[in-house]
């Protein structure tokens, strides 16, 4: 396959553009309580973590000839990439992740497959000191 993440590749990109769309181009006012932006940018963290998981699984999957884990993996993934989104657009509401869709346009096109702006999404996390909780992607 020349695609990076399997044949589902697509339906992520889809998926991704449908999601940047239904949230909509607004931000809300920064923060006011530091510590709940803290418990905002944790939650986005954990959520990148658990992206890259769910998609190195399906990479791994698609790799091994899927031996019926191909599928469920897909999935997962897809669900993660939904909820990682959903953290970002948070974020962005709130003013955070450099306000006006930085952040979210680093996510968004993180899960369509850009390394770049997977590198910059992991950059947020280090720079918030939510590093610890990603690693880098293999």
């Amino acid at each position: 396959m020349s695609m990076r993440y399997g044949g589902r590749g697509a339906r992520v990109v889809a998926a991704v553009v449908a999601a940047v769309l239904m949230s909509g181009w607004t931000t809300g006012c920064s923060s006011e309580e530091p510590a709940q932006a803290k418990v905002w940018e944790r939650f986005y963290c954990a959520k990148l973590t658990a992206w890259q998981n769910a998609r190195n699984a399906t990479t791994h999957a698609d790799a091994g000839g899927g031996q019926g884990a191909g599928p469920l993996a897909s999935e997962e993934a897809d669900s993660a990439a939904r909820s990682l989104l959903a953290a970002a657009r948070r974020l962005d509401r709130e003013g955070l992740g450099g306000g006006a869709t930085p952040l979210l346009d680093d996510t968004a096109n993180a899960v369509a497959g850009d390394p770049g702006a997977e590198g910059r999404a992991l950059s947020y996390c280090a720079d918030t000191g939510f590093g610890p909780l990603v690693g880098r992607s293999g």
